[in-house]
């Protein structure tokens, strides 16, 4: 097991949360750097060598959509200690990453701590179009790729009906410079940022695990966005 913490939880995130929980976020904070930044980093790699079936999937249609993820994120990371040197990327621990425009999640998945899905309309709802999701939490990337958002939250028990609704108008009304956040937290028996399947369920749980969720709009594929950062703090 690969045990990867950060000091403690962000402030906004250790209140009570009720789904969907959504508020406002600056248009600039969809994307963060925090102290388990080189680590987690370093597990990503790990994962995009290893094991890049499992957490890293595209549907070919999707790649203008992801490309402009790419572009979007490339604004913002000067601002998060990056520096671009023309078709690569200092990354705040040292390491360089090309730019490849051609497998903009895979270029992502070594650059930023989140894991970025892409969501697009078909017919009357949000389709997962692709992903780089390295540090899933209790759900498999295979499973939920091509599916509606009903699909990709079954079989969240809290996820009833109404909220499906509800969370379906909210990204059906996310604009483009206005996105929104929200966070989870549970407690985990184990560290382990990469859980497809959660693991020693009724053990100790000696973790907490919180996510800080960010859905945005895409100006130009008008694709929607969801990014997750994840937190692991002993409890």
């Amino acid at each position: 097991m690969t045990e990867i913490l950060q000091d403690q939880l962000p402030p906004p995130q250790t209140v009570e949360n009720k789904l969907p929980g959504v508020g406002p976020c600056d248009p600039d904070d969809w994307l963060q750097v925090d102290e388990a930044y080189a680590a987690q980093m370093t597990y990503r790699a790990e994962l995009l060598a290893e094991n890049r079936e499992a957490v890293l999937w595209m549907d070919p249609a999707a790649l203008p959509a992801a490309q402009e993820v790419l572009e979007e994120a490339l604004h913002l990371l000067p601002g998060l200690g990056f520096e671009r040197v023309g078709d690569e990327v200092i990354c705040p621990d040292g390491r360089i990453v090309p730019l490849d425009h051609q497998q903009p999640l895979l270029t992502l998945g070594h650059l930023v701590q989140e894991d970025i899905c892409i969501l697009q309309k078909q017919g009357d709802e949000h389709v997962l179009t692709g992903a780089v999701l390295c540090f899933p939490a209790n759900w498999r990337l295979a499973e939920k790729a091509g599916k509606p958002l009903i699909g990709i939250h079954i079989p969240v028990p809290d996820y009833t009906d109404d909220i499906a609704r509800r969370v379906q108008r909210m990204f059906d009304g996310v604009r483009a410079g206005r996105p929104l956040w929200r966070f989870n937290r549970l407690s985990y028996v184990e560290a382990d940022l990469h859980q497809p399947r959660r693991k020693a369920v009724g053990e100790v749980e000696r973790f907490d695990r919180s996510e800080r969720q960010c859905i945005i709009r895409m100006p130009r594929t008008d694709a929607v966005i969801f990014t997750i950062h994840t937190w692991v703090v002993r409890r």
